[in-house]
């Protein structure tokens, strides 16, 4: 038979190692192996240390060269499609991560598994002098039929976790050291009942007769509901099932994660102004014209979720699937609560606060067909559809858009590949977009779609700016300036409130020596102390070092240091005193 090699991505190799390697099938796994499917393999020279990987394809193998075998096959389906493959590709070249990194952060962390090493006693003659622990060890796993792990071992037997015995054991042959691939979460299943093509010939009890003929009436039916709506015990199930009546199977069900809001209104009719609709009719020619990227650009209220709304709805018409992102958890709930209202059960929703059991069950959802929208955070942006229309990122001025743990990806670059690999739009809408973006859209690369008006009769507030080295020349000796003063004092006077904010803790946010003009900087730190009048000493906002309060230079020793900026304690101080 004619030999298959699988190149394959490895765990836990070092970027500099980083390849795909070969490994041959055995003639067991030929017809089931495929691209994207996950395989145990031997790496490195111990014999017995074992890795899981991915294929990444499947070829003929190179005359005169030596390779290893594929052990197992850990996937009865393909779990990574043909454009996560590519995508792990993107993102090992552009963000210098290993492969089979690339591929783990694809996909949730209750479809991984588990490399775990265990242990098994090999039934022979002992010639080498044991110790009573190594005799207690052998013969504890002498008990069992299949490989355990230390961790059990040490917990039975009393043992540390640092403790040898078990490499001993392994040296004088009495045990074997095996790795196994564990699933970190099994499939949520029900326990389910049917009837079998078996007539109802046989005679049958009162209790009998009755799940027979709920069976016949409601077809699959769980057992914990016959059992609710019968009387009946799980006894009498068995016994039909003994008798060939019944089929007993488990049948999966998706944890579906509870949302609380549901925004009714959101399933009404969108009317969009004149320059909503002007914005939407160019959005929707852009996506028909074969995608790319378009910014939507308006101000706070314009309405720009009306809008993409609106393109959504287009979208879905044609049979497509669409992936919507925000930027924190904490504004999940309410694009959920519209996206529910609005489309229902065919959203899905992705960001870490879920637990692992329903990650994974929203991520087979999507992979399934089961729905049409993804709704999360960074991590949606790998929601496995194979018909994307659209990718909306919202506010995508933020930073959270951007992986802090390797790969180090951002966000808008890998919806950028997946679009043009499925000839989508990706739309980024914000009110405050980020620089390049903004630049993109200007000189032509990205499309642009501006809201400058808001919506209905609400109104932009009123800004004012106000030069303080004028205030100051007109004799204002305080930070808060005379205009500002003003509006505070109307207020106190109408019995309403006020709202300061500023951007730095502490009273003074800079002190330097008038004599030599050095800065008093944190030694560990190397940045600007901040004075605080609650403690009286100079405190370090980075590393939380602190120095008693001084006006003596620590490089010249004169006492002439100058304090200087404002911060929180200073601004409430002259608050206190002005009103």
């Amino acid at each position: 038979m004619e030999q298959i090699l699988a190149l394959v991505a490895v765990e836990n190799v070092a970027y500099h190692f980083d390849i795909l390697y070969g490994y041959l099938l055995p003639d067991e796994l030929k017809d089931k192996a495929r691209k994207g499917m996950r395989v145990l393999v031997p790496f490195g020279r111990s014999k017995n240390a074992k890795r899981q990987g991915v294929i990444f394809s499947l070829g003929k193998p190179e005359e005169n060269m030596r390779y290893k075998s594929v052990l197992a096959l850990l996937d009865d389906e393909i779990l990574i499609s043909e454009e996560m493959l590519s995508i792990a590709e993107f993102l090992k070249n552009r963000t210098f991560c290993t492969y089979f990194e690339a591929v783990k952060t694809q996909i949730p962390s209750g479809l991984n598994y588990t490399t775990s090493v265990k242990y098994f006693a090999v039934e022979k003659e002992i010639s080498a002098e044991l110790s009573d622990t190594e005799n207690e060890v052998y013969n504890y796993l002498l008990s069992f039929e299949n490989p355990i792990d230390k961790k059990q071992v040490c917990s039975a037997l009393g043992l540390s976790s640092e403790t040898v015995v078990l490499d001993n054991l392994i040296k004088y042959g009495l045990v074997t050291k095996t790795y196994c691939a564990v699933k970190n979460m099994n499939d949520a299943t029900n326990k389910c009942v049917e009837l079998t093509d078996v007539g109802t010939e046989q005679k049958l009890t009162a209790k009998q007769k009755s799940v027979m003929d709920t069976l016949s009436d409601v077809g699959i039916c769980t057992v914990k509901e016959i059992c609710y709506f019968t009387g009946v015990t799980t006894a009498v199930i068995n016994t039909l099932e003994k008798k060939g009546m019944v089929r007993v199977f488990d049948k999966e069900y998706y944890r579906i994660p509870e949302t609380t809001l549901t925004d009714d209104s959101a399933n009404r009719e969108i009317i969009l102004t004149p320059q909503q609709k002007t914005a939407f009719e160019g959005i929707v020619e852009k996506y028909k014209s074969g995608g790319g990227v378009g910014l939507l650009y308006g101000i706070t209220g314009s309405g720009k979720t009306s809008v993409f709304l609106s393109v959504i709805d287009e979208v879905i018409k044609d049979g497509k699937q669409v992936i919507v992102m925000v930027p924190e958890i904490s504004l999940t709930p309410q694009m959920m609560a519209v996206f529910k209202g609005r489309y229902g059960s065919e959203v899905a929703i992705f960001h870490s606060a879920l637990s692992a059991g329903e990650r994974r069950d929203e991520y087979k959802r999507v992979k399934d067909g089961v729905v049409k929208i993804a709704v999360g955070t960074r991590s949606a942006v790998f929601a496995p559809f194979d018909n994307l229309g659209l990718i909306v990122i919202d506010e995508e001025q933020e930073h959270t858009y951007k992986s802090e743990s390797s790969p180090r990806y951002q966000t808008v670059d890998v919806a950028k590949f997946r679009a043009s690999s499925h000839g989508a739009l990706v739309l980024l809408s914000s009110a405050t977009p980020s620089i390049e973006s903004y630049c993109y859209a200007k000189n032509g690369k990205y499309d642009l779609f501006t809201l400058t008006e808001r919506y209905g009769e609400a109104v932009l507030p009123e800004v004012s700016l106000v030069d303080m080295k004028k205030d100051r020349k007109a004799g204002n000796k305080y930070n808060i300036s005379s205009e500002l003063l003003e509006f505070l004092e109307a207020n106190l006077n109408n019995k309403k409130q006020s709202i300061l904010l500023i951007n730095r803790r502490g009273y003074n946010t800079f002190a330097a020596c008038d004599s030599c003009g050095s800065v008093i900087n944190c030694p560990s730190c190397s940045i600007s102390m901040t004075y605080h009048t609650a403690n009286n000493r100079l405190m370090c906002h980075y590393c939380g070092y602190s120095a008693p309060f001084t006006k003596k230079c620590p490089e010249c020793n004169k006492d002439d240091v100058r304090y200087a900026g404002y911060g929180t304690q200073r601004i409430e101080k002259e608050i206190e005193e002005l009103l």
